[in-house]
């Protein structure tokens, strides 16, 4: 069979993203009704009940019909859980992505594994059984009986629909509606004739239906209700392929949901009326069609078609419709695991959790193709290799797929309970859909994992296999095959999650561990990174001492997620740093990092012919910056923006938020319009937010709406900058977070009009003498004595330069903060330069000698001319 579209398909794309809607995936093309279909399909109702019925009539004799439907709650628990978390991240990794977002990468790993798992030892199964019944169908019962040619069937089957899956969604449910109606009609007809029989020509096994029947009470015992609805719950389990194509459904953080709710209840209805009307038809006697034969208990359905249809004339028709059903039941089961396998990998793939080749899409079909193909391959590997090895381990790996079901729908359960634990006193509907209902799913499940795993499963006579344990001894095959194929994802977990943790770890080590204390500004910073497994991001923040006690204050957004974007962060915020140390205006400071930006594009595209590592990961282009100054002495704060939202401003005095307009500019790397700076007035007190998108664009709300809350919670100005950043945190991302959010708070403060003193001389050599005097009267009057001639000395250097190479007036300014600052300002635009002088040079020490007493220094430029300063220590217990 052919699955290859020629070389235009050797170049399918990878999926473009990892996020909701983003992954490429053919959207709208399913309905609310095409997705119910799925849904009911998955479950393979004919073969589920065909199955089950005996087992449970086993159990718990009459009371078969109502333990059928108590199994119906947890898995209703379930899909409301389903239901709720659709409806924020409509991801088609379902719990993968869930469990990933409310638990960490290693925890979303386990619950992708689980599906795995269980998909591919059920289509085993359900193949081998469709071809079991395309033999028995065909009239060669003696074909049905060989595992050889079963076997080759059920890879054929798997082959078939693998193809139908691989050429569209759209295809898929147009196969799946005609199999399902089929079904449906002929259980319908089956339950119907079965009951008119039962009170017309009553033949002898019919019982007529009673109350008793519905009254688990009546059940002998606990263990016995236990066990039976063990052996029901798995007969709904498949629905949640309706949500796994959410992606490729219409209004699909919606429509899917309700899909799975309405899937389970319209299995309901169908098992209820089915089991009750074979109950009543053949009775639970041990004999013959009765319910309780073991001979009987793994296809009930077929050894009653003769006796509800009869053989003669239409009966015989309807007998081989009803064996037809089971095989279409199967044969559509068969196709619609292998969708949300296929697709639970393709998101794995896309969040890079497993080789990205999974990730690709076929350029016509809009379908997954590595992960389709892949699945259906592993799927006929795993049929074939049990088959050779023994069918006793193949049919106790049937059985242990119970374990790994209860495992994923139990996670899924209590990751939506966490997921939205701080949003459930919202309103009582959160409390009792997002929390209740699924918790108590969640701890449903899980009891029946455990029962089933260590003692239903464990028992040495259960099933056909057993396994003498170290420590343990003697312990069924079943419960060994299933927790041992849960503990390979255990044994696998680590290499999986390797780069998510690494990329985490690398981001916190780039970012600051602390916002050092600024005389300018005091400040507070919050960064969430994204629930998902490539959630950790490229947001940054930093707080950066500048000279004459200026702060530069910078976020951006670097796009993409995972360890590439943390990489090209910490790259940037390095080059934002050394920048910003040049004093550089904001707007030229951008068109610097815009270059840097441009270079690292171009590496990238390159890398491809080196072969390097990075050329598949996040690039550079198109991150957003925002970068501000603020001046404490003059209480101005310059800010410029590359694509970058505006920051939120509070006023002290009437507590408005405002979000100034501020000059746009393109997001770095990508050209266009120059970088511009405005000049905003902040007075002391004034509170400046300064965050990322991921912090408004909330899955829930629009950017306008998080503005607003943001605004609402900033109005409260007054409060501790942490409190206040928690507060914006649990305000704006109260639940599943999207995208990494960074968010800086900074509260402005203003120096002392006598911490600054500033005196302007004509460019007169005679008055370098007045400009030292100045400077020995403000140091005494500051306590500073010990100073007096270092600075001296700095001053006489530097405004003697200054009348040397420049026009005009010079402006010489003392800052006393943390550190004694000495400003000379002039019209010049020349920037002096530190060398070495020679032994007989006449010139070039001034700067030489200021370097050596200075702790730092340095130039910076403004519209009228230059400054050039320099930072001395105080001493000790002295400054401010």
């Amino acid at each position: 069979m052919k699955l290859s579209g020629g070389p235009a398909e050797l170049a399918a794309p990878v999926a473009p993203g990892s996020g909701a809607g983003e992954k490429g995936l053919k959207a709208g093309a399913l309905g609310l009704f095409s997705s119910v279909v799925i849904g009911l399909a998955s479950t393979a109702p004919a073969y589920s009940l065909a199955a089950a019925i005996g087992l449970v009539v086993a159990g718990v004799g009459l009371q078969a019909p109502i333990v059928t439907m108590l199994a119906f709650i947890p898995m209703l628990l379930i899909a409301y859980a389903y239901k709720e978390l659709n409806a924020s991240d409509a991801d088609c990794g379902t719990t993968f992505t869930w469990a990933t977002r409310a638990f960490g990468p290693r925890i979303g790993w386990m619950g992708g594994w689980g599906i795995i798992v269980a998909d591919i030892i059920v289509m085993a199964n359900l193949a081998e059984i469709a071809g079991i019944y395309t033999f028995r169908l065909l009239g060669f019962g003696s074909l049905a009986d060989s595992r050889l040619w079963t076997t080759v069937a059920g890879v054929v089957w798997i082959a078939v629909m693998t193809a139908v899956c691989y050429v569209g969604i759209e295809v898929s449910a147009a196969v799946q509606r005609w199999l399902l109606c089929v079904e449906v009609a002929v259980l319908v007809l089956f339950a119907v004739t079965a009951l008119v029989r039962v009170y017309t020509s009553s033949p002898p096994t019919a019982i007529h239906v009673s109350a008793s029947w519905f009254n688990p009470f009546q059940v002998s015992s606990a263990k016995a209700l236990t066990a039976g609805v063990l052996s029901a719950v798995f007969v709904y389990w498949g629905w949640d392929t309706a949500v796994t194509v959410n992606e490729e459904t219409s209004d699909s953080r919606h429509t899917p949901g309700r899909a799975a709710v309405v899937s389970t209840v319209l299995l309901l209805i169908i098992y209820a009326l089915v089991a009750t009307s074979a109950q009543a038809f053949a009775g639970v006697g041990t004999e013959g069609i009765g319910l309780g034969n073991t001979n009987n208990s793994g296809d009930v359905l077929s050894g009653l078609g003769n006796a509800v249809f009869g053989n003669q004339g239409l009966g015989q028709v309807f007998t081989k419709l009803l064996i037809f059903m089971v095989l279409t039941s199967a044969v559509s089961s068969t196709q619609t695991t292998i969708l949300p396998m296929a697709r639970t990998v393709f998101s794995m793939a896309a969040h890079k959790t497993v080789p990205s080749y999974f990730a690709r899409l076929h350029r016509r079909y809009l379908t997954p193709t590595w992960s389709t193909v892949g699945m259906g391959l592993a799927s006929v590997g795993f049929l074939i290799l049990l088959t050779t090895i023994s069918h006793n381990v193949l049919a106790d790996s049937i059985d242990s797929v119970g374990l790994a079901i209860a495992f994923y729908y139990g996670l899924t359960g209590f990751a939506c309970a966490w997921y939205y634990r701080k949003v459930l006193t919202r309103s009582p509907r959160d409390l009792v859909f997002k929390g209740l209902l699924p918790g108590l799913g969640g701890l449903m499940m899980l009891y029946f994992f455990c029962y089933a795993a260590f003692d239903v499963y464990a028992d040495p006579g259960y099933g056909a296999t057993s396994f003498d344990l170290p420590i343990i001894g003697r312990t069924g095959g079943v419960t060994v095959m299933g927790l041992g194929a849960l503990l390979l994802g255990v044994v696998l977990m680590p290499v999986v999650t390797r780069e998510h943790t690494a990329a985490l770890r690398l981001q916190r080590s780039l970012l600051p561990h602390s916002l050092p204390p600024q005389t300018a500004v005091e400040a507070a910073s919050r960064y969430v990174p994204a629930d998902s497994r490539s959630g950790v991001g490229g947001d940054w923040f930093d707080v950066i001492p500048l000279s004459g006690t200026r702060v530069g204050l910078v976020v951006g957004d670097v796009l993409g997620h995972g360890l590439r974007a943390a990489v090209t962060m910490g790259r940037l915020r390095t080059s934002v740093n050394v920048l910003a140390r040049l004093d550089l205006a904001p707007d030229e400071l951008l068109a610097r990092l815009d270059d840097v930006v441009g270079q690292t594009a171009r590496e990238q595209a390159d890398a491809p012919r080196r072969g390097d590592w990075g050329a598949d990961g996040d690039g550079a282009l198109g991150v957003t910056c925002l970068y501000a100054v603020y001046d404490p002495v003059s209480g101005q704060c310059s800010m410029a923006r590359a694509g970058h939202s505006p920051p939120a401003i509070v006023s002290p005095d009437s507590g408005v938020v405002s979000y100034p307009e501020l000059p746009p500019g393109p997001p770095l790397g990508l050209g266009g319009l120059p970088f511009q700076s405005a000049e905003l007035p902040l007075p002391a007190g004034s509170l400046i937010a300064l965050f990322t998108d991921g912090l408004v664009q909330a899955a829930d709300h629009d950017p306008d709406v998080g503005l607003g809350l943001l605004a609402d919670v900033l109005s409260q100005s007054r409060r501790p900058l942490e409190e206040l950043c928690d507060r914006v945190v649990a305000a704006l991302l109260p639940g599943p977070v999207d995208d990494d959010a960074a968010l800086l708070l900074v509260r402005t403060q203003m120096l002392d009009e006598l911490q600054v003193a500033e005196w302007e001389l004509d460019a007169d050599p005679a008055t370098v003498g007045d400009a030292r005097a100045a400077t020995t009267g403000r140091l005494r009057e500051w306590g500073l004595e010990d100073l007096s001639f270092t600075t001296e000395l700095i001053v006489s250097e530097l405004v003697t330069n200054a009348i040397r190479y420049a026009d005009g007036p010079i402006h010489v300014r003392l800052i006393l903060d943390r550190s004694l600052s000495c400003e000379v300002s002039d019209t010049g635009h020349t920037s002096p330069h530190l060398r070495h002088a020679a032994s007989d040079d006449e010139n070039g020490r001034g700067l030489f000698i200021i370097a050596q007493i200075t702790q730092r220094w340095g130039t910076r430029y403004t519209a009228a001319g230059k400054t050039i300063w320099a930072e001395q220590d105080l001493p000790a217990g002295e400054g401010t």
